[in-house]
């Protein structure tokens, strides 16, 4: 995936006492961004971001990676969906052909997508790309959001 975005923000969190501000910040990068990409190694914190972020947007349900579903679908205030998707287990692009996911990122609500480089093909023209790197010790993490 080409990561030649615009930086926008960069946030560092010290502890989870740190992720309802750095969804704040994403929220507040994203404005109108309808499909939002989360980069990063695993336990890089990407779905505790997304809970974060669905909690602020009103998700009253449980929020989940929607690992071997590969989308779920919330409904976060005022009726408003959120699709968050997770393809860290698909092997082929096929398997999100399979589910729609294009039909998804093109219906003009908000998708929220874990491990995106699995489906290079498939990503719009433009989105949000927000890379979650932890330091050496594994405690704690930078959110870098680019705009792309």
């Amino acid at each position: 995936m080409d990561n030649t975005g615009i930086q926008r923000a960069r946030f560092k969190m010290s502890s989870l006492a740190d992720v309802p501000a750095a969804a704040s910040v994403l929220l507040e990068a994203a404005h109108q961004a309808q499909i939002v990409l989360f980069e990063g190694e695993m336990g890089a914190g990407k779905t505790t971001l997304i809970k974060e972020i669905c909690l602020q947007l009103g998700v009253r349900e449980n929020v989940s990676s929607p690992t071997f579903a590969l989308v779920n679908e919330y409904e976060a205030a005022e009726g408003n969906l959120i699709y968050h998707f997770d393809f860290y287990r698909i092997r082929e692009e096929r398997e999100a052909l399979d589910i729609g996911a294009p039909e998804y990122f093109e219906s003009g609500r908000l998708c929220l997508i874990e491990w995106p480089s699995m489906i290079p093909n498939l990503l719009p023209e433009h989105y949000l790309l927000v890379t979650l790197q932890a330091d050496a010790e594994n405690q704690a993490r930078t959110m870098t959001i680019n705009q792309v």
